[in-house]
């Protein structure tokens, strides 16, 4: 983002220097293991992808730098590698406040296939046999493939001189899809979209017209931005218990359907903890289980409670509400 930094050769007075976020303003920055960055610039990432800008308060020095930059990030999941019987939001180890300010999500998937995994270590050796022997890989002559000085140009152009407007096709296909998206999700009790992805298929309908080099944005291009979407909405945003799609997913790092169980738990024991100073497990699981919810699960939520500081326990197997006002 930003920094400030003493002027050694100088009059050793203080200085701000731009980070990378500011350098690649009206760029694209690329962030390798972003669920591995600290607390201080994720807390500056928030800014940049909410308002494109930093702000800098250190040294006696406040500035605010612009910062209009596309951000790709790559990240590994919690545990290696996906889970596809759980919800893919809950693997990335990256706060919901940050992931949901992301207009794409792609989770990578290793799925083995005989033919897929083949033809990739025949491309990885062609390509280190090629560069020993100071060659192009084969895949480097394929007339198909623009090179790489062209696309740069391309790109330019596309930056500097087309600025997309959304024409009135575009306009109402993309509310039409918000409205009937929330209109499903008030018939399953879910919440499927928010406001804020607008403004994300916005973005991605003028990028796939700029891509075209045209300064309208025409009905296909919305078309290609809610393609995306949908794509991501069933990939990361359904719910695996449910089946439907829920933005909780990402806008507070649990579905609804486990919030509800976790609120259940809670009411159970503020129920039973209303004349007494706790309540033990094995009864909080027995009502749990009378609404319908597996032992293991009220186990588990049970556990997670005590982790967050919601509950405690009193004594071995006996737990109460931190506060018996929530």
């Amino acid at each position: 983002t930003a920094s400030a930094e003493k002027d050694e050769l100088g009059d050793g007075g203080w200085t701000l220097k731009a980070g990378a976020l500011v350098l690649a303003s009206g760029g694209m920055c690329a962030i390798d293991e972003f669920d591995k960055i600290d607390e201080e610039d994720r807390a500056s990432l928030h800014e940049v992808m909410e308002s494109q800008s930093v702000s800098i308060a250190k040294a006696g020095m406040v500035a605010k730098f612009k910062a209009k930059t596309a951000i790709i990030a790559a990240a590994n999941p919690k545990h290696g590698r996906f889970n596809q019987t759980k919800n893919l939001a809950d693997q990335f180890d990256i706060p919901p406040s940050l992931l949901s300010r992301f207009d794409l999500l792609f989770p990578i998937l290793d799925v083995l296939d005989e033919e897929k995994d083949s033809k990739l270590a025949d491309h990885i050796l062609s390509s280190h046999a090629a560069a020993a022997a100071g060659t192009l890989a084969p895949g480097d002559t394929d007339p198909e493939v623009i090179e790489k000085s062209l696309l740069r140009k391309y790109i330019t152009y596309a930056r500097r001189y087309v600025h997309p407007v959304l024409s009135d096709g575009a306009k109402e296909k993309i509310k039409n899809f918000y409205v009937e998206l929330r209109r499903l999700g008030k018939n399953s009790g879910s919440v499927p979209i928010t406001p804020r992805y607008i403004e994300g298929l916005v973005r991605l309908s003028e990028a796939h017209a700029k891509m075209r080099l045209s300064n309208e944005v025409e009905e296909s291009d919305a078309e290609a931005a809610i393609t995306l979407t949908k794509y991501v909405l069933m990939k990361v945003l359904t719910d695996q218990e449910t089946g439907r799609i829920d933005v909780d997913i990402i806008a507070t790092g649990k579905a609804r359907s486990q919030v509800e169980k976790i609120e259940n738990v809670l009411d159970i024991i503020r129920a039973k903890t209303r004349d007494t100073e706790a309540v033990h497990i094995d009864e909080v699981i027995k009502d749990a289980e009378a609404t319908g919810m597996d032992s293991g699960l009220a186990r588990r939520v049970l556990r997670e409670l005590l982790q967050k500081g919601e509950i405690y326990e009193k004594e071995p197997g006996w737990v109460s509400l931190v506060s018996k006002e929530n």
